[in-house]
């Protein structure tokens, strides 16, 4: 039971993150913004926050009668662990999936100035997480500190992000839909509720996925 529940849950993220993807795209296209900006932020914040919720829930799992310890060093570990696995099992699974199509001396050419910039700034913010991890519990202020850095990391990356979209746009870096809209193939006509609502029905069951996911890995675990 707990495997069939895991199977259904995994196929209803791929469903929605397919109808989250394809609402996004036609968002970028209709903002004419960059894909920078729509695969860096957008994207990124939107199927993020399934995973985000794990190390939340185990940071405030301290209400629950557990040490309050162990709640920080599990959301400090899927904080940290979730980067790895993307650099790792999720890069394999992306030439896997792309080597029918470009074959296996199919060159990868993303936009560099994009690229140096995302991992510039996640190197930098990673490197403050990690050291998150070795600073003592007791000191508050200190912990506080790395985390009010992090955030004004991240708002001062997404400033640099936006300023540097309209000149990608100019130079043919700007966001293209690559199918019709899904909610169009009803009758819809494709305009911005429309896509907005696609985008919330897609977020709506990765969030769910991600719940039933969590139930079968407890389940099976036990």
């Amino acid at each position: 039971m707990n495997i069939l529940l895991l199977v259904a849950a995994l196929l209803i993220i791929l469903a929605g993150a397919e109808a989250f993807t394809n609402a996004l795209e036609h968002l970028g296209d209709r903002l004419g913004i960059s894909e920078g900006v729509t695969g860096s932020i957008f994207a990124a914040v939107g199927t993020a926050l399934p995973e985000t919720m794990v190390p939340v829930v185990a940071v405030f799992a301290a209400t629950s009668g557990q040490a309050v310890h162990l709640g920080e060093e599990v959301g400090v570990g899927a904080i940290l662990g979730a980067p790895m696995m993307l650099s790792t099992l999720t890069l394999f699974m992306m030439a896997l999936f792309v080597s029918p199509q470009r074959g296996w001396r199919g060159a990868l050419n993303p936009e560099p100035t994009g690229l140096r910039r995302d991992l510039g700034w996640f190197l930098i913010a990673f490197g403050l997480s990690t050291v998150a991890l070795f600073v003592p519990h007791h000191i508050t202020l200190a912990r506080i500190g790395i985390g009010l850095m992090l955030v004004t990391l991240y708002f001062l990356y997404v400033m640099v992000t936006l300023r540097a979209s309209a000149a990608l746009v100019a130079e043919g870096h700007g966001t293209e839909a690559g199918h019709a809209l899904y909610l169009s193939k009803t009758g819809l006509p494709t305009k911005m509720q429309v896509i907005l609502i696609q985008l919330a029905i897609g977020l709506g069951m990765i969030v769910f996925g991600a719940s039933l996911f969590v139930d079968g890995i407890e389940g099976l675990s036990h």
